[in-house]
């Protein structure tokens, strides 16, 4: 019996918290990151879903509690580096920015170890890397 009454109200709960709305939005797009075509596809496939207004908002995105933390995630990961406001950066902060992608995928920090299992495409491969390295870390233009 008691069972039961957790239970009944552990799914009230849930059914109660879908009722927190959750901010999921894509604003216009203001500019794209300058990037070779191999670098963008890179960035699009692994990058741009939290670091970017493009965001692919899945299905559980919409159910409380995981639609919390997808939606603190995008904001956060928007307001650290936003590839479609790369114009509102300075050269330096866009350097900055530049080196620490790279640092953050070479020590395997992003993509986010528990946002590959729901998306096995962002997984970047060696040559992913290379080709990020060589973009991160080459001379500002």
């Amino acid at each position: 019996m008691r069972r039961n009454a957790a239970f009944g109200a552990a799914l009230g709960a849930l059914a109660l918290a879908q009722l927190v709305p959750v901010e999921r939005s894509n604003p216009p797009v203001e500019t794209e990151v300058p990037a070779p075509t191999a670098v963008r596809a890179i960035l699009e496939r692994s990058c741009y879903d939290c670091h970017s207004l493009a965001t692919r908002w899945p299905w559980y995105s919409r159910v409380a509690p995981v639609s919390w933390l997808v939606a603190y995630d995008v904001e956060h990961a928007r307001e650290h580096m936003n590839f479609h406001t790369w114009n509102r950066y300075d050269a330096d902060e866009r350097r900055e920015k530049l080196e620490e992608l790279w640092e953050e995928v070479e020590k395997g920090a992003m993509p986010l170890w528990y946002y590959l299992p729901l998306h096995p495409r962002a997984r970047l491969s060696e040559g992913d890397k290379e080709i990020l390295r060589g973009w991160a870390l080459s001379p500002p233009e």
